[in-house]
């Protein structure tokens, strides 16, 4: 590190918000460093989220599919044993060489990476101050603008205290290093869905404890009742409006309490994940005193330049309104950068996809049926079920449907949402054809190759527009 050099930009925290944002404001010139804390670059996401875990949810979906699913293929072969530490193994190696990929990526932009815990401090100038300590020592350095992407983490329920062992956060639900007889899951939203899916296929007794009568609010109704009727025909078992208010540890096992609408029950399972949504990260040393200002929610107020109350100082992701996803803290920080160059560049909340890499996988982009009735706007509906697809047919994933919600009149897509194999994929095409302001007939008159997954999206739209061929 060189002390003497004065950054155009520092950013606090490495993650898809912040390391995406520094490499952008590199290109355009920009001097940049980034602070971060751990040892690898990439932040939760990266490390402990959303690649870990979906690499063993891949790699339990094989084991599972070789288990139950290989002979109605013709396949026949002994029953799969499972390697835990070998998959672990295998998810670490992923994990690693994408994060060594972002630091390629900040070699190859000449961003510089600067490893301790930052602190604000004052303003020298035009200048802000952010203060280090890492494995390093002290160290201060100095830039015109100072952007921060510090991310979330787990939400803790009064009570129910991480340990790290028994009761633990999803970044310890991915590192067990066995699998646990029965896996209680506190919180049905995306996290916990997705991680108990691994451990159910792996061979874990699963209950969902959800405070919610359903689960996935801000999904499309009928998308997460049919998902919860996929978990538990695969043997997900659910405690809906129901709250873990008792956890005792005893002799290696924990016993819960939960109360619902049928009053106190008592379980015991061995292992319990926390999955109650993520806290934003906005207690950032020295932001307080600098004057940045947070909400009620814990969320740093920005304005839409991204620019908190304090001239200079920026925030984007999870630190900031709207849905902790990692495609959002991307393209903020691409959007805030640009407009610290003098674009004009915006983020489209409006389409912001959202997806359960659960299987069948769930995925949506624009408005619900019940965010349309309760605006009391006028659409029509369409849908395709993948029972009448032809490729799903052959890979023997008929559960579930496309939905496609379009304006009664303009026809404009207003929605898509989607559960069935690689809704994940699927739904970039809705999210492109809404970016662009596209009617259900465009969707509807364009070519899908045939066999493919993707028909299924031209035939709801042709539901939607009241000319079906398949259904």
């Amino acid at each position: 590190m060189n002390s003497d050099i004065t950054y155009d930009l520092i950013v606090i925290g490495a993650g898809p918000g912040g390391y995406v944002a520094a490499i952008r404001a590199s290109q355009l010139g920009m001097t940049v460093c980034v602070v971060e804390k751990s040892e690898t670059l990439g932040g939760v996401c990266l490390n402990e989220g959303c690649i870990p875990s979906k690499a063993l949810l891949d790699s339990s979906e094989h084991f599972a599919f070789a288990r139950d699913r290989f002979a109605a293929h013709g396949i026949v072969i002994d029953p799969p044993r499972l390697d835990l530490a070998r998959m672990q193994a295998r998810k670490d190696d992923v994990v690693r060489k994408l994060t060594d990929g972002v630091a390629f990526l900040f070699k190859k932009n000449n961003v510089e990476r600067l490893q301790g815990t930052a602190s604000i401090g004052d303003v020298d100038g035009e200048l802000r101050t952010v203060h280090l300590s890492g494995p390093a020592g002290a160290a201060t350095v100095k830039g015109r603008r100072l952007l921060l992407a510090t991310g979330s983490r787990a939400a803790e329920i009064p009570g129910i205290p991480f340990d790290n062992e028994f009761v633990v956060d999803a970044r310890g639900a991915l590192i067990f290093d066995k699998v646990p007889e029965h896996l209680v899951v506190i919180g049905a939203g995306y996290i916990g869905l997705e991680l108990g899916s691994v451990w159910r296929r792996l061979g874990s007794q699963v209950t969902v404890v959800e405070t919610l009568a359903k689960p996935l609010p801000a999904t499309d109704g009928q998308v997460a009742d049919t998902l919860v009727r996929s978990l538990k025909k695969q043997g997900m078992k659910f405690h809906l409006e129901t709250r873990v208010t008792v956890v005792e540890k005893r002799d290696g096992k924990l016993f819960l309490t939960l109360e619902g609408p049928a009053g106190s029950m008592a379980v015991e399972c061995d292992r319990v994940l926390v999955a109650a949504g993520r806290v934003p990260n906005s207690d950032i040393p020295g932001a307080g005193e600098a004057g940045v200002k947070v909400d009620t929610h814990g969320r740093i107020v920005v304005d839409e330049e991204y620019q908190t109350s304090v001239p200079g100082i920026y925030a984007i992701g999870d630190l900031i309104s709207g849905p902790m996803l990692a495609h959002k803290a991307s393209e903020e920080g691409v959007v805030c950068v640009e407009r610290m160059h003098g674009e004009k560049s915006v983020v489209d909340y409006d389409y912001l996809p959202g997806i359960v890499y659960t299987w069948p996988e769930a995925a949506g982009v624009g408005k619900t049926e019940e965010q349309l009735k309760g605006e009391g706007s006028p659409y029509t509906a369409g849908r395709f079920s993948f029972m009448a697809n032809g490729r799903a047919k052959c890979m023997d994933e008929t559960d579930g449907f496309v939905k496609v919600l379009a304006h009664q009149q303009t026809g404009r897509v207003l929605g898509v949402h989607i559960i069935g194999p690689r809704a994940s994929d699927m739904i970039a095409e809705a999210v492109t054809a809404m970016t662009y302001g596209a009617t259900a007939e465009d969707i509807a008159m364009t070519f899908h190759a045939h066999p493919t997954l993707s028909e299924a999206l031209k035939e709801a739209a042709l539901d939607a527009c009241k000319r079906a061929i398949h259904s």
